[in-house]
């Protein structure tokens, strides 16, 4: 008789665990089918999605008065800037680097003077906050011979044969005019100053661009 109840309870104890663990597995199961619904899987993973063109990763580079440079000089560029338009590194375009320098000493560096001047069309797009007049200086490097000179004082060549950062209109820079005249002898293109950089122009050139890296 004994032996008989305690099959019965080893039994019943059977069942109660079976029970258990077919509940928790329908559970999980039901768990797992709501997070693969379709329409449900950003809200579980990745959460909201942002939208805008606000770049984050490209924040103005504060002046250091330990570099021995005065607030508005050209400055070299950092490895870890990046192009707020376009979000590539200018250090590794050196030759087409230019930067921009803000009244209070804040410095935003391009790989382009495309990049720039699509800046410049638009300050508060890419650097919320700062407006066109809080800009004291640009600069853009001369592609032969590597030296700066300020942007609107600058010869670019518009249509060459030369791909640059970006593969497209990346508006190679010269500090005269000569220069320009046998870059466009040898290149092809036509000579501009930063006043013919309209928006138009910079839109089609911008809209063009393919990244080399």
């Amino acid at each position: 008789m004994r032996k008989v109840e305690k099959m019965m309870l080893t039994d019943r104890v059977k069942l109660v665990a079976w029970r258990w663990v077919w509940g928790t597995c329908a559970g999980l199961s039901v768990l797992a089918s709501l997070q693969w619904m379709p329409g449900k899987q950003h809200e579980v993973r990745t959460g909201p999605v942002l939208t805008g063109d606000i770049c984050v990763v490209a924040p103005p580079q504060p002046f250091d008065p330990a570099s021995g440079l005065s607030v508005y000089a050209v400055r070299p560029v950092p490895p870890d800037a990046r192009c707020p338009v376009c979000g590539m590194y200018p250090a590794k375009t050196g030759t087409w680097a230019a930067q921009l320098i803000f009244r209070n000493g804040d410095a935003q560096f391009f790989d382009s003077p495309l990049t720039l001047f699509v800046y410049l069309q638009d300050i508060g797009r890419y650097s919320r906050g700062r407006q066109q007049s809080e800009v004291a200086v640009a600069y853009v490097r001369d592609l032969r011979q590597g030296t700066w000179v300020t942007a609107d004082s600058a010869w670019y060549v518009h249509g060459s044969d030369t791909p640059g950062p970006m593969r497209a209109g990346n508006l190679p820079a010269f500090s005269g005019l000569a220069a320009a005249g046998d870059y466009v002898s040898a290149h092809g293109g036509s000579i501009l100053r930063s006043t013919q950089l309209d928006a138009a122009l910079l839109q089609q050139l911008h809209g063009a661009r393919r990244h080399m890296h």
